[in-house]
C-alpha cells in the first residue's frame, strides 16, 4: 500500500505561481512512477503530468506544457508540481497518484491516490 498526501493548494490570482507537494509513505517511493491529475467543477478527472521513478522522464498535458513542471525528490519521498502563469481554467482539485510500473496518463492506471488539494485561480 501507498499513502499519498498533497499540500500547497490555495486561492491565487491569474498569473501567479503555486507549488504543490505530494509526500508518499508505505513503500519504496523511488520505485514508483508518479502522476498529477485534476478535476475541475463539473468535469472528469484529467491528466496533468507524470514523472518516471528516476525523474528522467516527464510528460505533460498540452494544456499545461510550458507552464507546469513536475519533479521529484526521492530522498524526501516527495513529488512536486510547480505551476506558473496560472489561469482561471486551472481551477480544480489536484490529485497526485502513484503506480509501480512506468508512467501513464490514464487515471485508471494508477492504483494509489491522494485526497486532493484545491487550487482556485481568480481572474
Amino acid at each position: 500500500q501507498v499513502q499519498l498526501v498533497e499540500s500547497g493548494g490555495g486561492l491565487v490570482q491569474a498569473g501567479d505561481s503555486v507549488r504543490l507537494s505530494c509526500t508518499a509513505s508505505g513503500r519504496a517511493f523511488s520505485g514508483l512512477a508518479m502522476g498529477w491529475f485534476r478535476r475541475a467543477p463539473g468535469k472528469e478527472r484529467e491528466f496533468v503530468a507524470t514523472i518516471s521513478w528516476s525523474g528522467g522522464y516527464t510528460y505533460y498535458a498540452d494544456s499545461v506544457k510550458g507552464r507546469f513542471t513536475i519533479s521529484r525528490d526521492n530522498a524526501k519521498n516527495t513529488v512536486y508540481l510547480q505551476m506558473n502563469i496560472l489561469k482561471p481554467e486551472d481551477t480544480a482539485v489536484y490529485y497526485c497518484a502513484a503506480r509501480s510500473l512506468g508512467t501513464a496518463t490514464s487515471p485508471g492506471e494508477y492504483p494509489y491516490w491522494g485526497q486532493g488539494t484545491q487550487v482556485t485561480v481568480s481572474s
